[in-house]
């Protein structure tokens, strides 16, 4: 096989697109099968947090050195990389013996995922110089993000009540497969002509303090918060974090510059990426384990319950396309994450001994919401940087966008009692996940406020959209 001299547009956003909406269902797809998981590998709340952790983890503190290898060293390798060590690992999860097994599994394959997020926005940029062409192009990809995650819990609810939690898992090899031969045969090559040096002493002590904050957020509900080994991991984690920053600064070229967080420009898209990721994408675990465990709903019927939002995501990501035509891209993303902050927060009517029915409302607003923010927040990513550093736009935002995730859950965990969780009392559940939702409706709202004071005075329908440079 010959490998193209010229990309083809299309193909190549179509691989893109797939290949995100298959790491971020492998982030979602788990929840409707957690119960599954639990039963089946006999673990608790701990356990089924880190088979989400696990994953996200790295895909969070390597997607800026996957970035900045990926600008040095084609970035069409790097997402082949990806993809092979995620299908590979998706194997091993689907055969995992036990939890330890899973959730080292499930580490390697955030690792793989980490490498095609880092080089998926890159891929469409370099395939989309225009702006009208760009804005397209991202709000199918976004369209693909939010509607993979909101379809996640019914395809992880049908697969497991077909044939077991094994095949969320075992499904992404064929998909794997056949978009590793897809991009060999027909995306080209691209990389940066001035790339940035892979930064080790940032990636080191960014995924060691992340990790160690996790765990301490995790353990300390168990352990005791004023436990020896929860205060040595939080201690931990202040001093690596603090480490990282001084890394950063001193570094010729690191891998995140912190200088551009002083830039509005910059700064706004990070903020909206974690407002909406530490917010309804954290707290989708625990209204996954309302609906099964204590409402009693299968998989496939939690799964049902998502669908109408999904529709929604679908058709709002879509429209922002005409919409980003009008209106700056900054107020689309606030105005997105007002409405998911209200819709968590109707969700607050969700009780013991509620219908699902009470929680559509809120899911409702919260999906419109989720259609506004992801296209317009990727676009809005894209723009803060020139086109040549493209690589490190997208991995920054996506750095961002996981690390809210993964302390997100673990830290809404804390307000959720474990021992409630799988068949525990049912109404000290429902009092932990309405602190959680509190908790997470108010993060949102701060972030579309965040978002407006931030982007709003540097942003117009001309400029928010998708640039080749920003302005």
């Amino acid at each position: 096989m010959t490998q193209p001299e010229r990309a083809n547009p299309n193909v190549t956003i179509g691989v893109a697109c797939l290949a995100t909406a298959m790491l971020m269902l492998d982030i979602s797809v788990i929840n409707t099968a957690l119960s599954s998981i639990a039963h089946g590998l006999d673990t608790g709340l701990d356990g089924l947090q880190w088979v989400v952790d696990a994953y996200t983890i790295p895909l969070a503190a390597t997607v800026l050195t996957a970035g900045a290898i990926a600008d040095r060293f084609g970035r069409k390798k790097l997402f082949l990389t990806g993809l092979v060590i995620f299908t590979v690992s998706s194997a091993t999860c689907g055969t995992a013996s036990g939890i330890e097994m899973l959730v080292a599994s499930r580490a390697i394959q955030g690792l793989g995922a980490s490498m095609m997020f880092a080089t998926a926005l890159a891929l469409i940029s370099q395939v989309t110089p225009r702006k009208e062409e760009r804005l397209k192009a991202l709000a199918v990809y976004g369209a693909a993000i939010g509607a993979s995650f909101a379809l996640g819990p019914f395809i992880g609810g049908g697969l497991t009540d077909l044939f077991g939690w094994r095949a969320i898992f075992l499904v992404n090899v064929p998909i794997g497969v056949t978009v590793i031969w897809t991009t060999y045969r027909y995306v080209a090559e691209g990389r940066d002509p001035t790339p940035r040096r892979v930064d080790f002493a940032g990636q080191i002590t960014l995924i060691g303090g992340l990790f160690l904050l996790v765990l301490a957020l995790l353990r300390g509900n168990e352990d005791g918060w004023g436990s020896t080994g929860i205060l040595a991991a939080l201690a931990g984690a202040v001093v690596l974090l603090a480490a990282f920053v001084f890394v950063e600064e001193r570094s010729r070229e690191p891998m995140l510059p912190l200088r551009l967080l002083t830039d509005r420009r910059f700064a706004g898209p990070q903020v909206i990426v974690v407002a909406i990721a530490a917010s309804f994408f954290a707290v989708f675990l625990y209204l996954t384990l309302y609906l099964q465990t204590v409402l009693g709903k299968s998989p496939i019927e939690t799964g049902l319950v998502y669908l109408p939002g999904t529709v929604l995501v679908f058709i709002v990501s879509g429209m922002t396309a005409q919409f980003g035509m009008r209106y700056s891209a900054a107020k689309l993303a606030t105005l997105g994450l007002v409405f998911v902050g209200v819709g968590l927060a109707l969700m607050l009517f969700a009780g013991v001994d509620s219908s699902w029915t009470a929680l559509l409302p809120g899911l409702l607003i919260t999906s419109i919401g989720t259609g506004l923010v992801n296209p317009t927040g990727s676009a809005l990513a894209l723009n803060a940087l020139p086109d040549s550093q493209s690589g490190l736009a997208a991995g920054s935002n996506d750095t961002f966008r996981q690390t809210a995730i993964a302390v997100g859950i673990a830290a809404l965990g804390t307000l959720v009692p474990a021992g409630a969780a799988l068949g525990g009392n049912p109404q000290a559940y429902v009092d932990g996940l309405h602190h959680a939702l509190i908790a997470s409706a108010a993060l949102a709202i701060v972030g579309a406020i965040a978002t407006a004071w931030l982007l709003i005075p540097v942003d117009s329908p001309a400029e928010g959209g998708v640039a080749t440079e920003p302005a």
